[in-house]
């Protein structure tokens, strides 16, 4: 895990559309997410189109970015939300859950779908990589969003889909 944001990538050459997906589980936290990586997303991709979706918590994440998915793709998904550890294994699971539906979906839907669910073992770990300058996640979700939509719109220029016949 990075100590430091990583750095910003170039902007992103033409208006595209960002779906943010966030539980209100743990809202102190999930909301600094939600904040920053808007904030983030109108720096770096200041022609996007960003739709937010709340959700209650990190397990109903998947569900969403599914039914969004079905819809009307998005450019990126980003998914935000923070899981506490407690005295069972519940949290656990429920991170492995949302983790591995997340990639089967980006890999079926091929969209690039951020990850920033947190499993933090307790709320000061929460704070500093939600509320904190040097370890923002949201920040970073952002920074990846932007990242990957440049690295898509470079392939589709280099690896154009062939026309139908």
């Amino acid at each position: 895990m990075s100590s430091i944001l990583p750095p910003r990538p170039r902007h992103v050459g033409s208006k595209v559309r960002i779906c943010v997906i966030a539980s209100r589980y743990n809202e102190e936290f999930t909301d600094a997410l939600v904040e920053n990586a808007i904030e983030e997303l109108g720096d770096l991709i200041p022609q996007s189109r960003v739709d937010l979706v709340r959700v209650p918590g990190a397990f109903e994440i998947p569900v969403a970015v599914s039914n969004v998915l079905n819809r009307d793709q998005p450019a990126c998904v980003i998914a935000l939300g923070v899981i506490i550890r407690g005295a069972t294994a519940h949290a656990d699971l429920v991170a492995e859950s949302v983790t591995t539906a997340l990639q089967g979906m980006a890999v079926q839907h091929i969209v690039p779908i951020i990850n920033e669910v947190l499993l933090v073992d307790d709320e000061k770990q929460a704070y500093a990589r939600c509320v904190g300058a040097n370890l923002n996640r949201g920040k970073e979700a952002a920074r990846a969003a932007a990242s990957i939509i440049d690295v898509f719109q470079e392939m589709e220029r280099t690896f154009p889909r062939p026309l139908p016949r």
